[in-house]
């Protein structure tokens, strides 16, 4: 469509001026809207269709701004495989609610208001005070593991709605099962909502945290709009047929569980944790090269350890010898006496003390260690456990190679995209500070 515009005056000027009007919000998805022209009179151009620019509007309020040049590649896969087992849960959720209220009395004159809420009171009550306990003994371990505690929250998640579609079947235990239930639930609030954090930060490439929990946030709305729709209509075809709920329940959590183990497989974390780097570490000794993150996501475990450690019984895992935060009070009279040795002559400057005991590399952590320390001391240990019982001086060796490998070691990992500034463990609650008391010297 081109448009005419009468000017006062006309342009006397015999050269062709154009100005382009582009609409976008990034400048890798920028679409030109209109062309201005003076030659010698005004007219405009517009390009493109009302449509494709509406189009364009709504797809800005579920991906994030420059998408996809802003988010990491695996941004894409993951949401897609987040957003349909998420539209599973809500479809579950439906059926699972209908039993639960079933059970509670709804519909029944016998049934009271009073028993009805201190029931639901309970239930919930539960949940808290579950989700509180769980983020006192796992909360600083879900940044070490996001992909496992992301698939273990929506196992539990599973657990739960399971419990509530049983509770019409055990109406003398009903709120036990409710309850339990309620405490599975609540372990996934807590671990999906720290994970969801961890692997936002992950995505954002241009420190736009916000605006991918804004765009998740609608993603998930609409995922949940449709869930319900389709969780009502399937409640009302199934209602009073027990055997199609618990078809459609069961056909419906093992997509839940399929596309939650996609989901997570399609991630390709950059940072560091204990099993990313041994996986690493174990490649470099032998090739002398560093995989990528991608490389590495195909490789690492994402089920919890001891599902891992009873299907992999013949791999050898190096970073099972490996015990990181040793207790120094804990270790008997000869293993003390070689930690003290071992501070004196050989980590007299460092950070970090390393001691075999029984296969095992215990690393003790100096008070004032840094993050960089720990992952260096991860690093070393990983080294002993690799020279033991092919050297018999694993503590110079390891050190030798400390000395000569480990910067190279680390400059390959930030060029292969790893972000080495600190290794994602388990909390460190016990550390050590040693002293050279002939020498006074003391680390602090």
């Amino acid at each position: 469509m081109v448009e005419t515009v009468s000017a006062n005056k006309e342009i006397r000027s015999s050269s062709k001026f154009i100005i382009e009007e582009w609409n976008g919000s990034s400048s890798t998805k920028l679409f030109k809207t209109a062309t201005i022209t003076a030659s010698p009179y005004l007219s405009i151009q517009r390009s493109g269709s009302r449509f494709n620019h509406v189009w364009r509007r709504v797809l800005q309020a579920f991906v994030p701004e420059g998408f996809p040049s802003s988010v990491t590649p695996d941004y894409a896969p993951f949401q897609v495989w987040d957003s349909l087992q998420g539209l599973s849960t809500y479809i579950r959720t439906m059926l699972s609610t209908q039993a639960l209220l079933s059970a509670i009395g709804v519909g029944e004159k016998s049934a009271t208001v009073i028993g009805a809420t201190f029931q639901w009171f309970l239930r919930d009550l539960t949940g808290m005070l579950g989700g509180i306990l769980f983020t006192l003994y796992k909360g600083s371990d879900l940044d070490s593991n996001a992909k496992m505690w992301r698939l273990v929250a929506d196992l539990m998640n599973d657990l739960g709605m399971l419990m509530d579609l049983l509770s019409p079947l055990f109406p003398s235990a009903f709120i036990f099962v409710v309850c339990l239930g309620s405490l599975s639930r609540s372990f996934t609030g807590v671990a999906s909502g720290a994970t969801r954090a961890a692997l936002t930060q992950h995505f954002a490439l241009q420190n736009n945290v916000a605006d991918i929990s804004a765009k998740e946030g609608s993603q998930e709305t609409v995922a949940t709009m449709i869930g319900m729709a389709l969780g009502m209509i399937l409640a009302r075809i199934t209602m009073g047929l027990p055997l199609a709920i618990w078809l459609s329940f069961l056909s419906l959590t093992v997509f839940h569980m399929y596309a939650n183990y996609r989901a997570v497989r399609c991630l390709a974390l950059t940072s560091l944790n204990i099993e990313r780097s041994t996986i690493l570490f174990q490649h470099f000794m032998e090739t002398g090269q560093v995989l990528s993150p991608e490389q590495v996501s195909r490789t690492e475990h994402v089920l919890p350890t001891w599902i891992t450690s009873w299907s992999s019984k013949k791999v050898k895992l190096l970073h099972a010898n490996v015990r990181l935060g040793v207790r120094v009070s804990s270790l008997d009279h000869q293993e003390m006496m070689e930690v003290l040795l071992s501070a004196r002559y050989h980590y007299l400057k460092a950070k970090y003390l390393l001691v075999e005991r029984e296969g095992i590399i215990n690393v003790a952590i100096h008070k004032n260690s840094t993050a960089s320390d720990v992952l260096q001391s991860y690093i070393h240990a990983l080294v002993m456990a690799k020279l033991m019982g092919k050297s018999t001086s694993v503590y110079l060796e390891s050190q030798s190679w400390m000395d000569k490998q480990y910067e190279v070691f680390l400059q390959k990992l930030s060029s292969s995209g790893w972000k080495t500034g600190r290794l994602l463990s388990p909390p460190i609650i016990w550390k050590a500070n040693w002293t050279d008391v002939s020498s006074d010297d003391k680390i602090d």
